[in-house]
């Protein structure tokens, strides 16, 4: 039963609840990239492969969230002014407590993450708006798609158009399918793998339930215990559990193998500075529209994403050894180059 406004009672409600997620997912994205392309991979493959994860399965959200709604019968939108507000800003209908920075790889960076990721409790109530935490936000689009799927029947919610799911959405560097939602179970199952991926099955658990993409001989942490990893230096390992904190082999961390990089880089005054924060700028909202065209109909899209953030990659780095950052500010269709 949610607790807090903004209930989901209609389908028009559960549409704008599942943009919203999409919202939520995508909000994570820019802070996420800022630490992975500051981390000099050679001097810190352990964060950069934990970061580099978290990162790939974030946008496998993404998508899940893209085709519940087209589930529905919405239509994902992300190249837009919304998606691309001035950081730092809270979660999209979050705690506004937890503001979300644009930083370098840190301290400061990975307590930020811990409080993006944090559990819910396992008797958090669910909470359609101004949630606590991401699993109680997906825990009231849950509750809202049961209750209608009860009222109206499973044809009347899931009114779609099947060609729109994504079913192949895979970045080597994360773990996780994209899973097509047709029906009620399978966007359990969406929803499931959302959250079991950033906090843990059950929300008692470590573990993720899906084997460790670089490591396949283990099971793989949520995202939350990845960076309690790194925060502590030491992997998680059989036997171990929230309570104990990770108990395994020790991760070295180097935070002089890391680009600097000013937190919330604002527009740049330097001509040259500037320039090259506008082209990513530029790079960014390209692949903002290339993913709501994959989203909407346009699969064939997908292929073009991978070229593109490896363009980001490349752009980012050279801010960052400019002293300088990327802004991610959305610019117009008509002014992009």
């Amino acid at each position: 039963m949610d607790t807090r406004g903004s209930a989901i009672e209609t389908v028009e409600d559960l549409r704008r609840h599942l943009q919203w997620a999409i919202e939520l997912e995508h909000a994570t994205i820019p802070p996420y990239l800022c630490a992975l392309y500051s981390l000099d991979p050679g001097r810190n493959a352990a964060a950069a492969q934990v970061v580099g994860s978290v990162f790939a399965e974030e946008m496998l959200h993404l998508a899940l969230a893209a085709n519940l709604l087209n589930a529905v019968g919405g239509e994902p939108r992300l190249d837009t002014p919304d998606f691309l507000q001035p950081y730092p800003r809270p979660l999209p209908h979050g705690d506004r407590s937890v503001q979300v920075q644009l930083a370098p790889f840190g301290p400061a960076a990975l307590e930020l993450f811990l409080q993006i990721e944090k559990p819910a409790a396992a008797d958090a109530p669910p909470e359609a708006d101004e949630y606590e935490t991401i699993g109680q936000f997906y825990a009231a689009i849950e509750a809202g798609l049961r209750s209608l799927c009860d009222s109206l029947g499973e044809a009347a919610v899931f009114s779609g158009d099947p060609k729109r799911q994504v079913g192949e959405f895979h970045l080597r560097t994360g773990g996780g399918e994209v899973i097509p939602v047709h029906d009620l179970k399978s966007a359990l199952a969406a929803l499931a793998e959302i959250v079991e991926q950033g906090e843990g099955a059950a929300r008692t658990e470590v573990w993720d339930g899906e084997r460790d993409v670089f490591h396949p001989d283990r099971d793989e942490v949520a995202h939350y215990y990845r960076f309690q990893e790194l925060k502590h230096g030491r992997r998680y390992q059989a036997g171990d559990t929230p309570q104990s904190g990770p108990t395994g082999e020790e991760i070295t961390v180097d935070l002089d193998g890391v680009l600097p990089m000013p937190p919330n880089p604002s527009p740049a005054d330097h001509p040259d500075i500037r320039a090259a924060q506008v082209q990513f700028n530029n790079t960014y909202c390209l692949l903002l529209y290339q993913l709501e065209e994959v989203f909407n109909g346009n699969p064939a899209q997908l292929g073009a994403t991978v070229g593109t953030m490896y363009q980001l990659k490349g752009q980012a780095q050279a801010l960052m050894k400019m002293e300088a950052g990327p802004t991610f500010e959305h610019v117009p269709p008509e002014q992009r180059t």
